[in-house]
């Protein structure tokens, strides 16, 4: 029997875009709202029953790694905004409700659930299997592998794009492994990092196609004939070196899990119970879901 791939989520993604995506009308048993909760089952029990993995592990961390934020304060400035006030305990009780589907939970207090993600997809990788990692983060493209599919939520879309390296490639015009080099030269606006001044994802992926990385760039940017651009990453050298080290992954020392189904009977029980009914009866339609 073919063994599936393992399934790691950037849970608080899901949980934010969830929450977002449903109204809060979506309450439970006591009135509480669920919608965050119950947009992000539907969203890994979509993916379980299109790729049937071998193991789901939901991954929790800070919103921005302390590391991070020392070498850009402004990295993540911009969402430091207060949580909404639905979405707290809908955070908190995330945990008991996707381990009683049978789901492995990972936190880390020092690094981000990105850094989960790519520390599982490597090491499964390693190991002969395969992952996908699912996550409405565009910087784990720099995660994709023969063996690592990233599964790319879009805003309004229904399911998960898959991305492998050449998916990057037609995207970005370079590798997977430039990713984090990409990342500093063009700048992300949603982790609060400028890039370089004037330079765009084309002239990102013409920079890095021509010297093959982001030190290669700034050591030959004196030579470059371009005023403006040799100015931007003249200037900007030091910055530039902190965005690639941001936007690299961080290995945050997790095993994945051994296999082990969803637990479809478990899981129906535990959605009940919060009053999420109608999950419930998806849940107990299925196989070993005791209906």
């Amino acid at each position: 029997m073919t063994t599936g791939p393992l399934l790691a989520v950037d849970a608080p993604s899901m949980l934010f875009r969830a929450f977002y995506a449903l109204p809060k009308t979506i309450v439970g048993s006591g009135g509480e709202p669920v919608n965050a909760l119950l947009g992000t089952a539907n969203m890994v029990l979509r993916e379980v029953e299109a790729h049937r993995p071998r193991a789901v592990t939901l991954c929790f961390g800070p919103d921005a790694a302390a590391y991070r934020t020392a070498l850009y304060p402004a990295y993540h400035a911009e969402r430091e905004a207060e949580m909404p006030a639905e979405l707290p305990d809908q955070f908190a009780a995330s945990h008991a409700l996707f381990a009683a589907f049978g789901w492995t939970v990972a936190t880390s207090e020092s690094l981000e659930a990105d850094d989960l993600l790519g520390t599982l997809g490597r090491r499964e990788a390693e190991t002969g299997g395969r992952a996908l990692l699912l996550t409405g983060d565009r910087d784990m493209y720099q995660c994709a592998a023969e063996r690592v599919t990233v599964l790319y939520v879009r805003t309004g879309s229904r399911g998960a794009e898959e991305v492998g390296p050449e998916q990057v490639r037609e995207r970005y015009g370079i590798g997977p492994e430039l990713v984090p080099d990409f990342i500093a030269l063009r700048g992300d606006p949603a982790d609060g990092l400028p890039g370089a001044r004037g330079v765009g994802p084309k002239k990102a992926a013409e920079l890095l196609r021509e010297h093959g990385s982001l030190e290669a760039v700034l050591e030959h940017a004196p030579e470059e004939r371009r005023p403006k651009l040799r100015e931007a990453l003249l200037e900007s050298r030091a910055d530039l070196l902190a965005f690639k080290d941001i936007a690299t992954l961080r290995d945050a020392g997790v095993d994945p899990p051994p296999d082990r189904e969803t637990d479809w009977a478990g899981a129906a029980a535990a959605a009940r119970a919060r009053g999420m009914n109608r999950l419930a009866e998806r849940l107990e339609a299925e196989p070993g879901g005791d209906r």
